[in-house]
């Protein structure tokens, strides 16, 4: 899915809209500039990097606005300790060119958050994106006007330009759900959210911590968090499924061998279930004898990590399937504890993989410690936070004394940092148009707002693969569109409404043949409080790459160019 799909070489004389002056645009607040882009990309993770790449090579006048003082995205905010990719770096990385993958060396299996970003940086340099990137400027506002046929773009502070184009992204979970707790703000220690970390690091050397969740970010901290801290009291609503990650240097061997292959290596991938080298069984988990399952379920608990959830081809759309798993990885957790009074709180009741499955090291002996104690929120809910501690109890109330309290708890997953941007088209809000939910033809783009891309977006594989190659596939989608219309002399395209809704029901009636509806999960955005429960990645790479093919070879079936 990589590499040339015969796009055309694009100048920007072919795409630039007439510059518009001061004049047109000027208001009391707003300070406009002459700048006119062919594209204006927000976001300078690893989806804005690479749009800017293949925008430089088609000749197209580009930008990225990064709200952040430097590049990197999630890589960027996420620096707590333990921090890092769950997808093995040597596949958790571009493709789009042989010569980055060949000289670039990993040294992990799983790459750290400050190693991911020196490739990040690396990646901008080799390429020369850093000239078009301008940091520290947040998108407050994106208006599409139907009469001048572009995009007005609104910085802070009240600074505008205009874009034939716009590309959101802006990630998946890059904005902090940060809870409503009383007190919180009264708090008279140190506040950390994990999706917002201090990049001069924090000193958690003889304090008490106080962490609020038990996601991925939590699991991955938490052992190195107690390593430094005299007292550490974990505060869970519900627990997780985590699989050992066995990290350690990447064997010299397996870099070879990947890097001789590459190319056939990531096509192999590419007709996997989440586009990953999950080595996918096609056997149903029923096809074979318990102690045969029970071998491969081992096999894979001495393997680590993700590629657990593709033991077998029903583990994650037959319930009675996934309970084989359910309850080999819930024998395997009550192993790893000392306190037996822990297993039950520590176990997880919901399907294998309906939340996101976590990848940890040494995580639940870290409960074996005597200063590490878990409080089932269940049993001993948050009632207020005081000057100096976490107050907890149902009747009774118990104080939980704190130097630093560590929110993990996550984010606003998948439009968050979309919704956070005033858009508007054609008489109406993107928060209007997504009220009940999110929707998007594809993941790519939404019904009513012309000439706005979403990488990675609702209704794509997403966060249910693995996210480099996603992003990869969405960026060549979109620049293969921006110059198909740039060679028919065309100036807009949009979805058409039945398409968009037709796509929409099939993304939920693949998600209800899964376990994935079955439990309140960040993929249904049912950790922020209010916000519509709603199904929101599509389950199946080949599948979904299948349908953006078809529908270019159908002449962009679903969308109106004119």
């Amino acid at each position: 899915m990589t590499g040339d799909f015969g796009m055309a070489n694009l100048t920007s004389t072919t795409l630039t809209s007439t510059t518009l002056t001061s004049t047109t645009l000027t208001s009391t607040t707003r300070q406009t500039t002459d700048l006119s882009l062919d594209v204006a990309i927000v976001g300078a993770g690893f989806a804005g990097l690479y749009m800017l790449h293949r925008c430089q090579e088609m000749g197209l006048e580009a930008r990225i606005f990064e709200a952040g003082s430097d590049l990197g995205g999630t890589w960027f905010w996420n620096r707590y300790p333990g921090a890092r990719c769950d997808i093995p770096s040597l596949e958790y990385s571009y493709q789009f060119s042989e010569e980055l993958q060949q000289e670039w060396e990993w040294s992990e299996k799983y790459a750290s958050q400050d190693e991911i970003l020196r490739y990040a940086n690396h990646v901008a340099d080799r390429f020369g994106l850093r000239p078009n990137i301008k940091f520290d400027t947040r998108v407050e506002a994106a208006s599409y006007s139907a009469e001048k046929e572009c995009w007005t773009v609104t910085l802070a502070p009240h600074t505008e330009l205009t874009a034939k184009f716009v590309v959101m992204a802006t990630g998946c979970l890059s904005v902090p759900n940060y809870p409503n707790i009383e007190g919180l703000d009264s708090f008279e220690g140190e506040i950390f959210h994990t999706g917002k970390w201090p990049h001069e690091g924090v000193d958690f050397n003889n304090k008490k911590v106080a962490v609020i969740g038990t996601g991925s970010s939590a699991i991955q901290s938490i052992p190195l968090i107690a390593e430094k801290a005299s007292q550490v009291n974990v505060f869970q609503r519900t627990p997780n499924y985590s699989i050992p990650a066995y990290n350690g240097p990447n064997p010299e061997a397996l870099v070879e061998t990947t890097k001789a292959r590459y190319a056939e290596f990531r096509a192999e991938n590419w007709l996997r279930g989440f586009g990953a080298n999950f080595d996918d069984n096609e056997l149903s988990a029923w096809d074979v004898s318990d102690e045969e399952r029970l071998a491969e379920y081992e096999r894979r608990w001495q393997k680590g990590g993700l590629q657990f959830l593709a033991a077998y081809s029903d583990l994650v759309f037959d319930d009675k399937a996934n309970a084989t798993a359910r309850d080999f990885i819930r024998g395997k957790i009550a192993e790893q504890l000392d306190d037996k009074s822990l297993v039950e709180k520590l176990l997880p009741s919901t399907p294998v993989g309906c939340k996101r499955l976590c990848v940890d090291t040494d995580y639940y002996q870290t409960y074996n410690q005597a200063h590490v104690n878990l409080i089932d929120l269940k049993e001993v809910p948050i009632t207020r936070i005081e000057a100096g501690a976490v107050i907890a109890g149902n009747g009774l109330e118990e104080r939980f004394e704190a130097d630093v309290i560590v929110l993990a708890t996550g984010f606003d997953a998948m439009t968050g940092a979309v919704s956070n941007i005033e858009i508007s088209a054609l008489g109406r809000t993107l928060q209007e148009a997504w009220r009940a939910g999110p929707k998007a033809y594809l993941g790519l783009m939404t019904e009513g707002f012309p000439n706005l891309f979403l990488v990675t977006g609702p209704g794509s594989p997403s966060v249910l693969s693995n996210m480099l190659p996603s992003i990869e596939h969405h960026v060549e989608w979109i620049a293969d569109c921006i110059a198909h219309i740039g060679e028919h002399q065309a100036k807009q395209i949009k979805v058409e409404g039945e398409a968009q809704e037709a796509w929409v029901r099939h993304v939920n009636e693949v998600a209800e043949t899964s376990v994935y509806p079955r439990c309140n999960s960040w993929y249904l955005g049912a950790n922020v409080e209010g916000k519509e429960r709603v199904f929101m990645p599509y389950l199946g790479v080949p599948p979904y790459v299948e349908k953006c093919a078809d529908v270019v070879a159908r002449g962009y079936e679903g969308f109106v160019i004119s």
